[in-house]
């Protein structure tokens, strides 16, 4: 598996220019809790970050399969939305993205499909476990698409995600993280924030 990262730290350095790098005590999508967070959306309103990362990702790609052309490029709302859509622009790709539905099932909507043979990759923000990518991939591959390799601007992981297939991130990190019921910060009783709603108080 391939991890890159720009040289200088040029890619943090534009969290830490846009306020986008933050701490205190946050609940991840994945569940888990962090002291950490990395607000991706707070980079990629400005264009200049959003092109620019699509345009590295789009080259580490093309680095796995250089003479394959990318049909499609998928990830799931709402994180991967500009991230994706701009790594697709810079492959010359179209771009498609999950929902979840009313049930926390991830699919495909909005008149979206995949043709059978068909090239993917999955782009995200952030991966922290790789569920997304992988309820992505599933649906790729059960449409009989190809799916190439996954790919997100940063990997909280440390590289541990494994996702069957070839995986790139700009940036990777071992950011520390708890189960909620190990999680120091949740005994200390300081409040839990879910990113992108209001904060919501530790259980006790």
């Amino acid at each position: 598996m391939a991890f890159v990262t720009e040289p200088f730290d040029a890619v943090l350095a534009a969290f830490f220019e846009t306020g986008a790098y933050l701490k205190g005590h946050f609940r991840l999508t994945s569940g888990l809790h962090s002291p950490e967070y990395l607000q991706c959306a707070l980079v990629l309103q400005h264009p200049r970050h959003a092109e620019h990362f699509g345009r590295l990702l789009a080259t580490e790609f093309r680095r796995i399969e250089p003479a394959l052309n990318i049909g499609v490029v998928a990830s799931p709302a709402i994180g991967g939305l500009i991230i994706g859509h701009e790594v697709a622009r810079a492959l010359g790709a179209r771009f498609v993205f999950t929902e979840r539905d009313a049930g926390g099932k991830m699919v495909l909507r909005r008149g979206f499909s995949v043709e059978p043979g068909e090239t993917a990759v999955v782009v995200e923000d952030v991966v922290t476990t790789g569920g997304s990518s992988r309820e992505v991939i599933d649906i790729l591959k059960a449409a009989g698409a190809r799916v190439l390799a996954a790919g997100s601007i940063i990997d909280r992981s440390g590289g541990g995600v494994d996702l069957g297939i070839p995986r790139v991130a700009l940036k990777t990190l071992q950011v520390v993280s708890y189960r909620e019921e190990d999680c120091p910060l949740c005994r200390a009783g300081s409040p839990v924030v879910k990113p992108g709603s209001r904060p919501v108080h530790a259980a006790n």
